[in-house]
């Protein structure tokens, strides 16, 4: 099997700034891809948008989203990440790139805050590959820490914001009502 040639896309910001164009293109983009079945559940990911790429044709390429979660064990908000590569630009070592980028988008506009809203980025390992190959319990070049499994037995990483400082904790019983 040959290796394809590498691929490089500008990864451009839209968190908070997603306008009826964009939503559009990402509801075909996903629709396309087979990535997300449920036409509601599309709808609301794309007002989460953080960035996209787009490949040499101008087509979407990726899409990564994130939206404020807090999970029981942490009881702190977290920006709980997603990040979604069209099957033309997988295993092109553009993953880590793409997520710094993301993750330096939501540190800057949560530094904006006049408080703060998260004090990071949760990752929750999808892919099975990611999931095999990130074996060490910190990965330096994505600056994120396992911190367990979730309930589908997936890693579950987090990335602090730098300076980050913790919160009240979040009731159990509310931080348990956002899973669902």
């Amino acid at each position: 099997m040959s290796k394809r040639d590498p691929v490089t896309f500008d990864v451009t910001p839209v968190w908070k700034q997603v306008t009826a164009e964009l939503k559009t293109e990402l509801l075909a983009f996903w629709k396309h891809n087979h990535a997300i079945g449920d036409p509601t559940r599309a709808e609301a990911r794309a007002n989460e948008a953080v960035c996209i790429a787009r490949g040499g044709d101008g087509a979407l390429c990726a899409v990564s989203t994130a939206v404020i979660r807090v999970l029981p064990r942490l009881r702190q908000p977290m920006y709980y990440y997603r990040l979604f590569f069209s099957t033309a630009v997988r295993g092109q070592d553009q993953v880590i790139p793409f997520y710094n980028r993301a993750r330096e988008v939501l540190q800057a506009y949560n530094a904006s805050l006049p408080a703060p809203e998260s004090l990071g980025v949760l990752l929750e390992l999808e892919s099975g590959y990611l999931g095999a190959y990130y074996k060490q319990a910190y990965v330096p070049e994505a600056d994120s820490t396992f911190i367990g499994y979730s309930p589908r037995g997936l890693q579950l990483r987090v990335s602090y914001f730098e300076g980050a400082r913790l919160m009240a904790p979040t009731p159990l019983r509310q931080a348990v009502m956002q899973r669902r």
